[in-house]
């Protein structure tokens, strides 16, 4: 392996960086870092260097444990380094920074959901320590894979990046979108303008490595120098993401959030619960938990008393809880100590909520005023109140089995609730994996 060209870490005070082979390139000049008293180290025992921010492109080289890196800039989470003469990129994950901390790039994280979880970690996995409303200006200290590292009220939190807007001077692509020229020849130029001096250029159907966008010009990799090409002679194609299961049903009708409850057979009381929302056309997952349903799994025939959970597709009910209202949307019902839900299946008054003193007009009903009841929400089923074919249907707090209903943690039943937007008409289905073809 070459010697990386790096010197004594980075000397250099706030200053113009000089792009490898060009020399100052006027009015589109870089900013160095400030870095004098910051040292770059690889962390990794063999580190690739890139030929672009992101793993799409061309590997150049590498470098190896305990090597000190000479870093030009940042993009995103990717450094820009010299490397043997050229420029070359690096995933900051793998490179300790000692000393004085680089200066952000000039970015703005907007959040563009309705109501966005913070979460103690980077996963969906990680508990919800509140949460934050649409256009509300973030302040991201780092990205690990799709979440963004925030301050959130003086703690350190995690939000989705599906659901952010990060807008700044410099944009950095999608590392999985295609670039490629449409223009019979197009001149590649010293910065971004057409006052800049042609350094050459590409041919039409030609496949472009972009660093980044700047106004109406993309930065690239040309020839193992920096270049910019207009964005108007150039076609950036997305790649295809990845199919999430709720993009395959045909059910779905008007609804824009859907709440899936599977098992992996009927017998089994134990689930997987995820939630999707339609962003922009577009279905996004937005949360997995793990729950759990009636003692002896889903029904094939739901009836009253069967301690299983009925499968389907349903409509969202009234929000209920033994407390105040967590911040759902939906309409949100306080339990008194009165409140029961009827499961006589001769009364009248079957599969509704009511209050007690019965005074005849049921000889049975279920007490709402229980833990499992802190906080949850009714789905809508048997709404025609058919006698025997089960009653109290709920979604709620739980993590060992139920009597029919669908059960997590009190933490996710709260996430959950604050998500759900009646505007977005949203349903709940419930079935055992082998069988989602049915929706």
């Amino acid at each position: 392996m070459k010697k990386l060209m790096v010197g004594m870490a980075l000397t250099a005070t706030l200053a113009t960086a000089v792009t490898p082979g060009f020399g100052s390139i006027g009015g589109n000049q870089e900013k160095a870092y400030a870095a004098a008293t910051v040292t770059y180290k690889v962390t990794a025992s063999k580190l690739n260097v890139r030929s672009g921010a992101g793993t799409t492109y061309g590997i150049i080289g590498s470098v190896v444990k305990g090597q000190t890196l000479s870093v030009m800039s940042k993009s995103g989470s990717w450094y820009k380094i010299n490397y043997n003469g050229r420029t070359g990129y690096v995933s900051s994950d793998y490179v300790q920074a000692s000393g004085t901390t680089p200066p952000a790039e000039s970015t703005t994280y907007t959040v563009t959901a309705s109501t966005l979880n913070v979460r103690s970690g980077a996963g969906t996995s990680y508990a919800s320590i509140g949460s934050v409303t649409k256009g509300q200006k973030l302040s991201v200290v780092s990205k690990s894979g799709s979440w963004y590292k925030i301050n959130y009220n003086g703690r350190t939190g995690y939000v989705s990046s599906d659901y952010v807007q990060a807008s700044g001077t410099t944009t950095p692509p999608a590392e999985s979108t295609t670039y490629t020229v449409t223009a019979s020849t197009l001149n590649v130029r010293s910065g971004a303008g057409t006052n800049y001096a042609s350094i050459g250029s590409v041919t039409k159907g030609q496949k472009l490595s972009v660093v980044s966008k700047s106004g109406s010009w993309y930065k690239i990799n040309y020839n193992g120098r920096t270049g910019y090409v207009s964005s108007d002679y150039v076609q950036a194609s997305a790649t295809t993401s990845p199919k999430l299961v709720v993009d395959s049903f045909k059910t779905l009708g008007n609804a824009q959030q859907v709440i899936l409850v599977t098992a992996d057979n009927y017998d089994t009381k134990s689930a997987k619960i995820q939630t999707f929302e339609k962003v922009d056309g577009k279905w996004k997952q937005v949360l997995t938990a793990n729950g759990v349903l009636g003692q002896k799994g889903f029904a094939l025939s739901k009836k009253e008393g069967d301690m299983e959970s009925p499968t389907g597709k349903y409509t969202i009910g009234t929000a209920f809880g033994r407390y105040a209202n967590p911040g759902t949307k939906l309409p949100y019902r306080k339990i008194t100590a009165n409140d029961v839900w009827v499961d006589d299946s001769k009364s009248s008054l079957y599969n509704t909520w009511q209050q007690k003193p019965a005074n005849g007009r049921w000889t049975s009903a279920e007490n709402m005023d229980i833990p499992a009841y802190d906080y949850g929400f009714v789905i809508n089923y048997n709404e025609s109140r058919t006698p025997g074919k089960g009653s109290a249907i709920f979604f709620h707090v739980g993590t060992n089995y139920t009597a029919g209903c669908t059960a997590t943690s009190k933490e996710q039943v709260v996430s959950i609730l604050k998500w759900l937007n009646p505007e977005k008409n949203p349903v709940i289905i419930q079935s055992p994996v082998s069988e989602l073809d049915k929706y």
